[in-house]
């Protein structure tokens, strides 16, 4: 209704990260980072070397073949996730908080507003936010289909169990939402752990059997592997690709647990935990290469797949929790940065701002996984559709990292700049390599349809919101030639506050035009109230609120929040008393707000079908009874139709 997405270069001020993290405990917020961050690329070892040698990569499990591969994977672990992610991006955090959104409002900032740049980093946050949101709808079922795959190598008579069982794990999954990040972070952390040390334990075991395997640490066998298989090696990064997955998310979940936390988390437990696993796959290749089948469970004796199954199962729910979390934070920041509707957001924690969970998103997301659950049946098919939305995130991810080091970071764009040029070129590499599945099949297409379908919501809101806003200011009256005009011959003045929300500070709202033209009275006092969102997460509290009388006992109020933040305007108002601004009672506050009705013109604005698609979003967009906590009982609101 009034929250605009306003760029202030100013804005910017020091303040402790993590939102209340260091109140917490260090130790607490590694375990609940265990136990949310690192799910997704904590169980890529369930499926990632079997997808490797699947028949369509044309690979054999001999020796050469092996070491490269594990060579390329731990690499890539390395230059991707460990120093592009986990040192250098997670700098970038946008006071405290991090994800592309984040990062896209942190490079904004230093740009002029309404340059061409400033434009197309927004586009370009956008498309990577979209194509998250396909990486969450993939990620959930791949991860619980990789782990029950464990039923067929137990025994081929369970195979039928697969699809039932994660179906009900999946659905399981996204109803425990409702009960916060925190509480899934501390019931999941433990068993997260347990899984890191068990695959790192098997891993190890596997490579004391054949110690030659951690030869591939050698940078050598990724170069033999690329030189061997000439122009096929490319594409073959379509599957090492899936050792990365999930390290987008350790960024965009930063918001929930810190930097440190999950620093600690990925150096001193994940990451060995990974590569262990990883070259102990390895190991059993080398010795017993028909173990390509499915080389996760058969790297184990036969006594521990049973009990590694179910707690496969459940490491694998648990890697869902990293995309969903980081969902329901890039939708957040959507919303208050004006890409997408008001939905209702429910904090899920006291301590820590950053926790919350989406309903709305959380059940569309379920309801797409159940949907790709049913209709691919396998992570051998999911995998196809996996990773082209995850290196497209990574590939943007670096190119706005590119915009903040040279805008914001003088001192370190010296060596930052030069990273980038590098990151760039791995992230081109794997973008290729997944653009190569596009002509394998139409699993492919699927993170890619989602993400443009994603872009093409957010954008129209977007363009949408502006036309309305573009439209009532050139239909509105001037504020500061209606007022003197209005108290030469004013109506009966009734007592109370009438507070009337506008986003054009200049243009008398709809709503009090309204008021005066049925009900023909004024209020004692009349406040013309505008919601402002920043582009940093917590507003500053010396910027939080501004109070401008304009005589008569009319005022123009103005209430900032930072991205992060959930608007609750009564409260703000209340608070002002203790600033010594208007005495705001309220249970003699009257809100008054314009609910547009918008009516899609050929001729005008956006195309005809975006005209109509933004008036539905407009349509089912929350009220501003759950968005800026009025309550409904001192709510009235003014319907006017606008044409765009």
């Amino acid at each position: 209704m009034t929250a605009s997405a306003t760029p202030h270069p100013d804005a910017h001020v020091p303040r402790e990260a993590g939102h209340g993290h260091r109140q917490a405990g260090l130790a607490a917020l590694i375990v609940g980072a265990v136990g949310v961050v690192f799910g997704d690329i904590g169980t890529s070892p369930l499926y990632t070397i079997q997808e490797m040698f699947l028949p369509h990569y044309g690979l054999e499990p001999d020796a050469a073949t092996v070491k490269g591969l594990l060579s390329l994977g731990f690499w890539s672990l390395m230059l991707v996730v460990t120093l592009k992610y986990v040192i250098v991006i997670m700098r970038a955090d946008n006071e405290g908080e991090g994800g592309i959104m984040a990062l896209t409002a942190l490079a904004q900032r230093s740009l002029k507003t309404g340059s061409r740049l400033n434009y197309l980093v927004g586009i370009l946050g956008i498309f990577g936010a979209s194509l998250f949101f396909g990486d969450g709808m993939i990620t959930p079922p791949v991860t619980v289909l990789g782990a029950l795959d464990g039923l067929r190598v137990i025994s081929p008579a369970f195979g039928h169990w697969v699809m039932p069982a994660a179906l009900v794990i999946l659905t399981a999954l996204f109803a425990f939402q409702r009960f916060g990040t925190d509480r899934v972070g501390r019931t999941f952390g433990p068993v997260m752990i347990t899984w890191f040390v068990v695959i790192g334990l098997l891993g190890a075991n596997n490579i004391i059997r054949y110690p030659s395997v951690l030869g591939a640490v050698n940078p050598y066998w990724a170069f033999h592997f690329f030189t061997t298989h000439g122009s096929h090696a490319l594409f073959i990064l379509g599957a090492v690709v899936l050792t990365i997955t999930g390290g987008e998310a350790l960024y965009a979940d930063m918001g929930h647990f810190g930097k440190r936390p999950i620093r600690w988390g990925w150096f001193g437990f994940v990451l060995p935990a990974l590569v262990l696993n990883y070259f102990g796959q390895g190991a059993v290749l080398l010795q017993h290469p028909q173990a390509v089948e499915n080389p996760f469970y058969l790297s184990m004796p036969h006594w521990a797949r049973i009990p590694m199954l179910g707690l496969a199962t459940v490491a694998a729910a648990v890697a869902s929790q990293a995309v969903i979390t980081g969902a329901f934070s890039v939708t957040r920041q959507a919303i208050q940065l004006g890409y997408l509707p008001r939905l209702s957001i429910k904090h899920t924690s006291r301590q820590t701002i950053g926790q919350i969970y989406v309903p709305s998103i959380n059940w569309m997301l379920l309801g797409a996984v159940l949907l790709l659950t049913l209709t691919f049946k396998s992570a051998t098919n999911l995998a196809t559709a996996y990773g082209l939305s995850v290196t497209g995130t990574m590939l943007i991810d670096t190119l706005l990292l590119a915009v903040v080091a040279y805008t914001r970071w003088p001192d370190s764009r010296r060596w930052v700049l030069p990273l980038c040029g590098l990151f760039l070129i791995i992230d081109l590499a794997f973008l290729i390599a997944n653009g190569g599945k596009l002509l394998t099949g139409i699993g492919a297409w699927v993170p890619l349809i989602i993400g443009i379908v994603s872009f093409t919501l957010m954008r129209t809101w977007r363009r949408g919101r502006a036309l309305l806003h573009e439209e009532v200011r050139k239909e509105g009256i001037q504020l500061d030639v209606f007022l003197p005009g209005l108290m030469l011959a004013p109506p009966v003045r009734v007592p109370g506050t009438a507070v009337f929300m506008t986003a054009d500070r200049g243009v008398v709202p709809q709503a009090f035009l309204h008021n005066l033209k049925h009900n023909k009275v004024l209020h004692e006092r009349n406040v013309f109230l505008t919601v402002d969102t920043l582009t940093v997460p917590i507003a500053p509290k010396d910027r939080q609120l501004k109070i401008e009388s304009i005589g008569e006992n009319f005022y123009r109020v103005t209430i900032k929040y930072g991205f992060m933040e959930i608007p609750d305007v009564p409260l703000a108002l209340m608070r002002s008393c203790d600033k010594g601004g208007i005495h705001f009672d309220p249970m003699d506050t009257t809100y008054f707000a314009s609910r547009e009705t918008i009516v899609a013109s050929k001729h005008r604005g956006m195309p005809f079908w975006r005209d109509k698609l933004f008036a539905l979003m407009h349509r089912n967009a929350a009220p501003a009874t759950a968005f800026f906590r009025i309550p409904g009982n001192r709510l009235v609101e003014l319907g006017a139709q606008v044409e765009i």
